[in-house]
């Protein structure tokens, strides 16, 4: 069997027992950290508190050429990730592939940062949209690209009056480094000046860094005030509200800080 074990939001401990259990019963135990990372940690103290070594896995392993999968014929093996099992494709995909193999698979869930910035900043979950990410730009043929993708999934949201939730990127190779929201603000405002448009020097935008941990930080503003605004160590996420109801507005002024003038209904 493979078991899809979510290890949550920042540290070892946030893995569920009922996790932690398939893994100390696992004959094998692998993982990815590109997806997201558990910043409160280190693969040491994981190993340490789980009392099993891991095999952590590079993105070739786990998207290009999965041949760990065939482990699963005969043994049970764990595949761990950050945050939910599931929330990636790229683990919907390793689970269909174990399936068409024949290898039974279960999914152990955990806390995840799609469903943890509702209780973080107060914006009621049900009125978020298509979710986007805004990766760092690159050069190709000596010009600097930004992709419009993440600025025109935003603007669908906008009008149907819907939250747009943005991932902020990480990139393993080849420094590490991980986006902020600062980063993220300026590059929204840059492909709608790409795009010709205006509106998001008033748009009112939430930060928030550290989900999970101790000192996790939320703040919201408008988009080019918060652009100034440090939210300390990653990883960072972005949310752009639609229209605030009246208790969104509310949660933002008391959980985030937001000053008057950004958080009007």
């Amino acid at each position: 069997m493979l078991h899809f074990v979510g290890l949550g939001l920042y540290d070892e401990r946030d893995i569920s027992l009922k996790g932690l259990e398939a893994v100390r019963a696992a004959d094998c135990i692998y993982a990815e950290f590109y997806t997201s990372r558990l910043m409160g940690t280190t693969l040491e103290k994981m190993e340490a508190l789980y009392g099993r070594k891991i095999h952590p896995l590079s993105r070739q392993e786990v998207e290009v050429d999965p041949s760990w999968l065939e482990e699963g014929r005969n043994k049970d093996i764990v595949f761990l990730s950050g945050g939910d099992a599931m929330v990636s494709t790229t683990h919907l995909d390793l689970r269909l592939r174990a399936i068409k193999m024949g290898i039974e698979t279960r999914v152990i869930h955990s806390s995840s940062i799609v469903t943890a910035v509702s209780g973080l900043c107060g914006l009621q979950n049900y009125r978020f949209g298509r979710s986007t990410t805004i990766p760092f730009p690159y050069v190709s043929r000596g010009r600097r690209i930004i992709p419009q993708t993440p600025y025109q999934v935003l603007r669908e949201n906008q009008k149907r009056n819907l939250h747009t939730m943005l991932f902020l990127d990480i990139q393993m190779e080849p420094v590490e480094r991980y986006m902020t929201a600062n980063e993220g603000t300026a590059l929204l405002m840059e492909m709608e000046a790409n795009a010709g448009e205006s509106g998001l020097m008033e748009a009112i935008a939430v930060g928030i860094a550290r989900a999970g941990a101790p000192d996790a930080s939320v703040k919201a503003d408008l988009l080019p005030r918060l652009q100034g605004y440090s939210l300390g160590g990653p990883l960072h996420i972005l949310i752009i509200p639609a229209r605030l109801h009246f208790m969104e507005a509310e949660a933002l002024r008391i959980l985030a800080d937001a000053p008057a003038d950004a958080v009007q209904c």
